[in-house]
């Protein structure tokens, strides 16, 4: 059995969009190096002269150091600003500015510039949009086809709430993978997701396999939150129906004192005990660890989720 430590507890009076959470100290797994390398620094300069976003930086990823020093990087589309204001994200809410027509280019030109064989491209909720911002995703995958025809292509959209055939818009686009995160259990919707809708989350990963059998699917969830093992076994289960093929799992950090509060930090023990539980659901890969996030070593994740999918036995 997993373990529970109480002193990995974290708690606080009132968790959820308050300025009193203090943000709690990491224990010893989850610290990581401040990015110092000249490789990070130029993947930065070249982001700043195609004036492109990433959600490396906008989300404050643990692990940019890391995914830059090897020049990794998972672009945001859409601009910066996002017309929401979930309580675990530190991307800014407010009124965005009007979609760059040359982002696509600038997209497709920064994957070439790093290389990439497998490029991630996500983008903050855009609800001011009539289609969402979908067709500048469809945009987006079919400039990086022109430009780097052998590079795969994973795409991590919003919901698409409210946006008839913004879904179809993106899948008609031919990306590889389709990613959408329910990121956590139905029961902590209205104070951490309060703008989505869990079952809205359920059906778009579900009618994207529909339009394209062939596509990978996958969504993400944050623990330490204040779910319950249960609760994250409903949601494998859930998504397994909706026949989501790659699951991650990651702890939850809290960016600032706003944000909702850390419930508690969950042990790598309990991370490698929920591995084993999703693929004892039929995921076909799993990727479950404190610094999983949905982008975190997803071109080499891709190249084992297509030898699992062809039923050989991925550890």
């Amino acid at each position: 059995m997993p373990t529970t430590d109480p002193a990995l507890r974290v708690r606080h009076p009132e968790k959820v969009n308050r300025a009193d959470n203090p943000v709690a100290r990491k224990p010893a797994w989850i610290r990581v190096k401040a990015p110092v390398s000249r490789e990070y620094q130029d993947t930065l300069k070249l982001m700043r002269g195609l004036k492109l976003h990433t959600v490396c930086e906008e989300a404050s990823c643990p692990n940019i150091g890391e995914c830059w020093k090897h020049r990794h990087a998972t672009f945001m589309i859409l601009g910066a600003i996002c017309t929401r204001a979930c309580a675990f994200c530190n991307v800014a809410t407010g009124r965005p500015d009007g979609v760059d027509p040359d982002e696509p280019e600038h997209v497709a030109e920064a994957t070439a510039e790093l290389g990439l064989l497998h490029v991630v491209v996500t983008s903050v909720d855009r609800d001011d949009l009539p289609d969402g911002g979908a067709e500048q995703f469809a945009r987006t995958i079919r400039r990086l086809r022109e430009v780097s025809p052998a590079t795969t292509i994973e795409v991590l959209t919003p919901d698409f709430m409210r946006k008839p055939g913004a879904l179809d818009v993106v899948i008609a686009a031919g990306p590889d993978v389709f990613n959408h995160n329910l990121e956590t259990v139905p029961r902590l919707y209205p104070g951490i997701r309060p703008g989505a809708r869990y079952y809205t989350s359920l059906a778009l990963l579900a009618r994207a396999k529909e339009l394209a059998p062939t596509v990978f699917t996958k969504s993400g969830l944050m623990v330490g939150l204040g779910e319950t093992r249960e609760e994250i076994g409903q949601v494998m289960d859930d998504l397994r129906a909706a026949d989501v093929d790659f699951l991650t799992i990651g702890q939850y950090l809290q960016p600032t004192p706003k944000h909702a509060a850390v419930d508690r930090f969950v042990t790598p023990e309990e991370f490698a005990s929920y591995a084993v539980l999703a693929r004892g659901k039929g995921f076909h890969m799993v990727s479950s660890s404190p610094l999983t996030r949905s982008s975190y070593h997803a071109g080499d994740d891709f190249v084992r989720l297509k030898v699992a999918r062809d039923g050989k036995v991925i550890s």
